[in-house]
């Protein structure tokens, strides 16, 4: 009786001298996309942070643990990062007319006309149209809209948000006609000279300006409907590309009152009034809410022709883009971004702007070291001009559901040289020796998953082309999984804190049903997210 007295004793010793943690996860495959890239059998979780990874034997003689849980095989990953979204508008999209997915200007209608016998009054305002998945790759007019909603504006984006098409009615609102002028857009117009109602560029952006401004009630209902739809999905964190003050006041006031789950690494939108009111503010950061960039328009979406190029469309001859920013407007800002703290980050798609915001970043910000200011798609670069990239230490931030999604027309926009130079992500990843991934949702698809299958594979759904687009470029799967974890998260500066399940970070991980380091394509893309946890905390 004394020996196992003495025994029982020695047990309970034992235990009480092992320090408490919250959570132990174990029976699964932990990619820890740590340095090495190990992968570990379980992982141990403690006041939101990862306190260790190893077997679940190890661990239980290391911590006494208030809740265990058998993953059963599945398999753990960083919770995914998307480095190039626009997250809040997401959720607010999410209340508007869907068009993603429209294969013909009909269905747009159908849409259209059916979303407005269930919202009777107001602006009809939708997103997602296409023109080049429909049979006839033409731009839409307005006569439809006008006859259908005579007394109702109508404003439509394409799926890029660089181009739109509107009724008279809202045109009207806007105080636009065949004589207006709007520098870096067009007001597209029919042989007669009347409006076509298809607006590019800053152009949109004017009509847009007239459309009802939500408030902040209704940002915050927009916020939490983009939150449950990413974290379904497996995302932990975004880097919004393009908020004004009131978004932001928003998302600071969710994360105070703890509404604010995912965490937000924001654009500040680089319009007159938020750089004034911003620049003379030093960055913010909070729990969730990270706030140190701006986001800059260089010129316009390929798709729309807005993109600027070097020489002329190879579909449209004397037609070379937009400057959406003038390059000198660029070069006016850059140095008081700089001197302020804050990181530049500018949407570039075609060669010339890839050579001339380079080369502005370069001027201000190439001698200082851990700049990290972001050329945001990187689309169409020139290889002679690569070098500009690399010696100033500019960090490309690429989506590539964007190269499979373009990739059917792309070609009819460049022509055979410059495409073969457009996408080219592998050579992008060796000017710095990483490159942050995103899928700039809602452009694209909102999975991360779908960005992880279009580097690895470089293909559609259905495994078009063969061989994969121009495969040279695709990245490996390491590589895919680094951009979507760890080479995001530093991209906003946040490497120490998220990215990797790595001792003393953030316990944001997701949990899936299949080894995305070993499946093959037809595979990846029947992967479910069994669970999201932000904090160590399920939130899906």
């Amino acid at each position: 009786m004394r020996i196992f007295l003495v025994v029982l004793c020695m047990a309970v010793a034992a235990c009480s001298s092992r320090p408490q943690a919250d959570l132990l996860l174990y029976n699964a495959t932990v990619f820890t996309v740590d340095s090495a890239f190990s992968t570990a059998e379980a992982i141990a979780i403690h006041e939101g942070k990862v306190l260790a990874t190893g077997d679940r034997t190890t661990l239980e003689k290391a911590y006494q643990f208030t809740e265990s849980r058998d993953l059963q095989g599945a398999f753990v990953y960083p919770g995914f990062i998307d480095a190039h979204c626009h997250f809040v508008y997401y959720g607010l999209n999410l209340q508007q007319v869907d068009l993603k997915g429209t294969r013909s200007w009909e269905e747009v209608l159908e849409r259209l006309q059916a979303f407005a016998a269930e919202n009777p009054d107001g602006w009809l305002i939708g997103r997602g149209w296409d023109q080049n998945d429909w049979p006839v790759a033409a731009y839409p007019d307005r006569v439809q809209l006008d006859s259908l909603f005579p007394n109702r504006p109508v404003y439509l984006s394409r799926v890029d948000g660089h181009a739109a098409v509107a009724n008279a009615v809202a045109l009207a609102a806007a105080e636009m006609g065949p004589d207006t002028q709007i520098a870096g857009g067009q007001l597209i117009k029919r042989p007669d000279g009347s409006l076509s109602g298809l607006l590019i560029d800053n152009a949109a952006n004017r009509l847009e300006a007239v459309l009802p401004a939500p408030d902040a009630v209704a940002w915050r209902e927009a916020i939490l409907d983009a939150q449950a739809a990413c974290h379904a999905v497996g995302l932990t964190s975004v880097h919004d590309a393009g908020l004004n003050r009131l978004q932001l006041e928003v998302l600071e006031q969710m994360e105070a009152a703890g509404e604010l789950s995912m965490g937000v690494y924001g654009m500040i939108s680089a319009f007159p009034e938020e750089l004034a009111y911003y620049l003379a503010k030093p960055p913010y950061r909070g729990p969730k809410l990270h706030v140190r960039s701006f986001k800059f328009y260089a010129d316009g979406a390929l798709g729309s022709r807005g993109a600027r190029l070097k020489e002329s469309y190879h579909d449209e001859h004397n037609h070379f883009g937009l400057w959406v920013t003038e390059p000198d407007t660029l070069a006016y800002y850059a140095p008081l971004l700089a001197a302020a703290g804050y990181q530049m980050n500018t949407h570039c798609i075609g060669d010339a702007a890839n050579k001339q915001v380079p080369e502005i970043y370069a001027a201000f910000v190439g001698q200082q070291a851990n700049h990290r200011w972001r050329i945001e798609h990187a689309q169409v670069v020139t290889p002679t001009d690569l070098s500009i990239y690399k010696q100033a230490g500019i960090v490309p931030s690429v989506q590539p559901t964007h190269a499979t999604s373009d990739m059917y027309w792309a070609g009819e926009r460049l022509g055979p040289q410059r495409i073969a130079h457009a996408y080219a992500y592998q050579n992008l990843l060796q000017l710095q020796g990483w490159l942050p991934l995103g899928t700039d949702f809602p452009v694209e698809d909102i999975s991360p998953l779908k960005t992880f299958y279009a580097a690895v594979f470089r293909v559609d759904s259905i495994g078009y082309p063969e061989g994969g687009f121009q495969a040279e470029n695709a990245l490996s799967r390491e590589q895919a999984l680094r951009g979507m974890t760890i080479w995001a998260a530093r991209a906003g500066f946040e490497e120490n804190e998220k990215g990797s399940l790595e001792a003393g970070k953030q316990a944001d991980l997701v949990v899936l049903d299949r080894n995305l380091m070993e499946i093959g394509a037809s595979q990846l893309l029947k992967t479910k997210v069994l669970a999201t946890y932000v904090g160590g905390k399920v939130v899906k």
